[in-house]
């Protein structure tokens, strides 16, 4: 009889925590992700990997992911019409809702117009800024950037 109470309990905390684990799946799914992912790099193999990790995102949460790339310092030839090598890549993740923006900063340093940038780029007053402005606001950080 003993064995059998034991037995029995040993069933519903199998079955509960397989529940608990399923609920918590759903629930990780269904939630909205935010991701702010900082680049401030002119290394185009960061770039690269940048746009794929974003691809990777997209694969986990197709319907619960918003991804905001704030480019900066270094890695704005990125969004540079005539230097870009990432145009098509960046149309095609813009249409999927991403939004890439452009330190008007760092423009000014660079000697980049609005004009300059290719028309997916969203300028903001500061890339710093921005990146700590999500992040105030709940969403999460990824430094973009290879070793």
């Amino acid at each position: 009889m003993k064995n059998i109470k034991v037995s029995i309990l040993l069933v519903l905390a199998f079955l509960i925590s397989t529940s608990l684990s399923a609920q918590n799946t759903t629930n990780s799914t269904a939630k909205e992700h935010k991701i702010v992912i900082q680049l401030n790099t002119a290394d185009t193999i960061a770039w690269a990997a940048t746009m794929g990790n974003i691809k990777n995102l997209q694969k986990v949460w197709p319907e619960h992911l918003t991804v905001e790339v704030v480019v900066h310092g270094m890695a704005l030839d990125l969004l540079v019409a005539a230097k870009t090598p990432m145009a098509k890549e960046i149309t095609e993740l813009t249409k999927l809702g991403v939004n890439f923006m452009a330190c008007e900063n760092s423009m000014r340093n660079h000697h980049i117009l609005k004009t300059d940038l290719i028309i997916e780029a969203i300028p903001v007053p500061s890339g710093v800024a921005e990146v700590i402005l999500k992040q105030e606001l709940g969403w999460s950080y990824l430094k973009a950037g290879v070793n």
